[in-house]
């Protein structure tokens, strides 16, 4: 007897139940079931299983295919009823399980098949999920951008007020270390004392002059309040002719800090008058407040 197993994995029993054999082949197949319990088992099977997979994806077996195998089958495996057993056969008896050959590696009953509206809802909730996912990790992330770029604007911010107030106290440390220096250098400087006029008798200053260096320090100790649109003007007298030496700065006038003037290369005498704010090209004579030799 030929290999049963061989012809099993031939795929003759799949052509025959899917009715794609000749009457010839036909008659072969049958030949083999009627004289092989393992092809008739196998074939049995094979029809079983079409036959659930047909019913549970609503495809009918090809036309006149019950009516032309399973009556030439039973006939020849041992002649029972051919339409009610093999319906009841078909309808209520367990799926058997399929026996995996190389003609028929998967057994379509083992793996059901999804129906096309359920993967594509599947499909449509995964990717709703990972939308959601995807703006709320956006909305995290832009949040935390905003923030970071906040901080770093107020850090920027900071910083430049930092480096203002840094060359504000350079300055004036510079500035305290030069007057100091002045008033440590009384051989250096000559000390000029300007007295107040007899209008403004309580006014006093002192000018620092350096004959060297040409350089003019002035230190106020009291002047008259100024209206507004007023501003001091320092005047160095030289051979009997003014020469502007700068205008004060307010806090100067008010005596918080010593000013360094305008070079004056040589002076017998300075005084101080008021001018409208940003001086004056020549003295205001009627306001003078404060005049000293040197």
């Amino acid at each position: 007897m030929e290999d049963y197993q061989e012809y099993i994995e031939s795929g003759r029993l799949e052509q025959y139940a899917l009715g794609e054999l000749d009457p010839a082949g036909q008659a072969e197949v049958e030949a083999w079931a009627a004289r092989s319990p393992q092809v008739r088992q196998e074939l049995d099977e094979l029809l079983a299983g079409l036959g659930v997979y047909a019913e549970a994806h609503a495809v009918a077996p090809p036309a006149g295919l019950r009516e032309r195998v399973l009556p030439r089958v039973l006939a020849e495996i041992g002649g029972a009823p051919a339409a009610a057993p093999v319906a009841a056969a078909a309808t209520t008896a367990p799926v058997p399980t399929m026996r995996v050959s190389a003609s028929n590696p998967r057994p379509a009953e083992a793996y059901p098949v999804a129906p096309e509206a359920s993967r594509r809802n599947g499909w449509a909730i995964a990717a709703s999920v990972a939308l959601l996912l995807s703006l709320a990790a956006n909305a995290l992330f832009y949040s935390r951008w905003q923030q970071a770029s906040t901080d770093l604007v107020a850090a920027q911010n900071s910083q430049a007020r930092f480096a203002q107030t840094s060359q504000v106290m350079e300055r004036r440390l510079s500035s305290t270390q030069e007057q100091l220096h002045v008033l440590r250098s009384p051989q250096e400087y000559k000390m000029v004392a300007l007295a107040g006029t007899p209008a403004h008798t309580s006014a006093h200053a002192r000018v620092l002059y350096n004959g060297a260096s040409h350089h003019v320090y002035l230190d106020v100790q009291q002047l008259p309040t100024l209206p507004a649109g007023k501003q001091y003007q320092l005047w160095a007298l030289d051979k009997g002719k003014p020469v502007d030496a700068g205008v004060l700065a307010a806090n100067t006038a008010a005596g918080d800090s010593l000013q360094q003037m305008k070079d004056i290369a040589s002076a017998q005498a300075f005084a101080m008058t008021v001018e409208p704010t940003g001086g004056s090209a020549g003295p205001t004579l009627a306001t003078m407040t404060v005049i000293g030799n040197m």
